[in-house]
């Protein structure tokens, strides 16, 4: 059956039902969407500061390709293990973003007997939270056109707006547009652009922000523009839209409570990009999690160098978080297109394949060891197609790296079949005491951080940018010096060239522009060809979804 069947046939549980019964959460907290999603309220996670903080255990991957990896069927997977082994465990994921969806994903709610349901709602539309965000920004966009058409008091340069508007959807047509054309009456004539709503700021923050109080300072940071000085920013508290955007979010703000195929709870909540944004769910969500369960199973986007990094550098920076161990999903199909092979002939057995591809996985696993500071599970997410010898090679490779290495077996077991990863993490997180380090150190200077992440991540050589990049960085050093980067970067490959496979060494990191993302609290660095608007594929996964005339789905994967 496709995974859709698979969703659809499956036995839920009320969630308001399903709440109590696992970790005993009233009723009056839970706002229901329907029977089978709720919000949480905050007053309910707010009271749980007290709590004793359970183990936090990251999902992360090789680096993508279109074999697939499988990270959230594994975090999926792992979670519902953990709880057959009577564990209290909970899963935190991202929000599915309706572009990807009907762009190449077809859906990103997990796969086979490793799901979070119902499917379909959370691929579309879910609870409103991304529709919720993207109204939020278009109305500061709104109100800075506004305010140059009435005077402009603040005196804003046009030419120096630095905010887009956003759609959740894969439009490359809107990447540069034109506005208030048609005469004076629409408004001041100047270019613009459309980002996609997940590399919103107004994204970030929410995932960042630790409270309504803390979401609406936050918004209020925000740099929209400069003025004619071309040095002095302007904020969009100058145009008083913090408390009307915080009031757009005030549902969003809310964590989102879903369930797996096996009636596990699991918390779904933002859903930022890890090439343009930073790529992990709530902190609100994170930190509910580790106070209501023992085990927390989240996951961070793309690969490690991208999505780890970030919720490391980032979000743990910043949230005061503390992950006692990474899982680094990998597959063979996709270690041996890392090694050469074209996809159509991924599911021969190639052992010579395998070996070149490994040095992915290897500059993964040394990075989460040796710069994060953190012990690592290789999951090997298994496919019908792998063959024993591969397998074991893959197992002997790991084990002479000094990694546990699990094949895991979700997709078609559900959880029974990745009983054998949770005892693998269970054995590293419950004999050791919590503790990592962040790739580069707080005080360093802004560039410093990118040369930081670039050289002992990615194996670059060096990083160059434009004398215009070294400048905004040298001036926004004493304000923001102690920012961290969040890299903007091809998910493809370690280095800004997406065609180059394993794991490139010697290259040279561009930088090609800077923005500044004061409301989230980081200055985001764009390498190399890096588009904040994606565009569809020649055949996109719209063309394949539909509803019958009873109002089933079909399509979704």
């Amino acid at each position: 059956m496709s995974d859709i069947e698979i969703a659809q046939q499956a036995t839920l549980k009320p969630i308001i039902n399903l709440a109590q019964e696992k970790f005993a959460i009233p009723a009056e907290h839970l706002d229901p969407y329907g029977h089978y999603k709720a919000k949480l309220s905050l007053e309910y996670v707010n009271s749980l500061t007290d709590k004793t903080d359970g183990k936090l255990i990251l999902v992360t991957a090789i680096s993508p390709t279109p074999a697939g990896e499988g990270k959230t069927t594994t975090t999926v997977g792992l979670g519902d293990a953990l709880n057959r082994l009577g564990k209290k465990a909970i899963m935190c994921l991202r929000e599915p973003s309706l572009g990807p969806c009907f762009g190449v994903k077809g859906g990103a709610a997990g796969g086979g007997y490793a799901q979070v349901v119902p499917m379909e709602d959370i691929n579309l539309h879910f609870t409103g939270d991304f529709h919720a965000i993207g109204v939020a920004h278009n109305l500061l966009s709104a109100m800075i056109d506004n305010h140059i058409n009435h005077g402009n008091a603040l005196d804003i340069d046009p030419r120096r707006i630095q905010w887009k508007r956003v759609v959740d959807m894969n439009d490359r047509a809107l990447r540069h547009i034109t506005v208030g054309m048609g005469g004076v009456a629409n408004g001041y004539l100047r270019e613009d652009g459309y980002d996609i709503v997940v590399a919103s700021e107004v994204m970030a923050i929410l995932c960042l922000a630790t409270g309504r109080a803390d979401l609406k300072a936050r918004l209020g940071r925000i740099v929209i523009g400069y003025k004619s000085d071309r040095i002095t920013p302007v904020y969009a508290s100058d145009l008083n839209a913090q408390g009307a955007m915080a009031a757009l979010l005030k549902d969003a703000i809310k964590p989102n409570l879903v369930q797996t195929l096996e009636n596990n709870i699991a918390i779904i909540h933002g859903g930022p990009f890890a090439n343009i944004a930073h790529g992990c769910n709530t902190v609100t969500a994170t930190k509910t999690a580790l106070k209501l369960a023992d085990y927390v199973v989240t996951e961070a986007g793309f690969g490690a160098d991208l999505g780890a990094e970030k919720f490391v550098d980032i979000k743990c920076r910043m949230a005061g978080l503390t992950p006692s161990a990474v899982v680094l999903v990998a597959t063979v199909r996709a270690l041996k297109f890392h090694g050469g092979v074209a996809k159509e002939a991924l599911n021969q057995e190639n052992l010579p394949a395998l070996a070149a591809g490994f040095v992915n996985l290897e500059r993964h696993l040394t990075n989460i060891t040796k710069h994060y500071g953190l012990p690592c599970v290789v999951a090997i997410n298994h496919f019908t197609f792998d063959t024993e010898a591969e397998i074991a090679w893959l197992k002997n490779k790991c084990t002479e790296l000094g990694a546990s290495c699990v094949v895991a077996k979700h997709w078609a077991d559900g959880g029974a079949g990745a009983e054998d990863l949770a005892q693998a993490v269970l054995a590293v997180v419950d004999n050791r005491e919590p503790a990592f380090r962040y790739v580069y150190d707080e005080n360093a200077t802004l560039w410093e951080k990118i040369e930081a992440i670039s050289t002992k991540l990615y194996g670059a050589s060096q990083v160059t940018a434009s004398a215009k990049v070294k400048t905004q960085l040298h001036d926004w050093q004493t304000a923001y010096g102690k920012f961290p980067i969040c890299m903007a970067k091809t998910q493809m490959s370690f280095s800004t060239d997406p065609n180059l496979k394993g794991a490139p060494s010697g290259h040279t990191v561009e930088i090609r522009e800077v923005r500044l993302a004061n409301g989230a609290g980081f200055v985001v660095a764009i390498a190399g060809d890096m588009m904040t608007m994606p565009g569809l594929p020649k055949i996109p996964a719209a063309e394949r979804i539909d509803i019958t005339d009873e109002g089933v789905i079909t399509g979704l994967f």
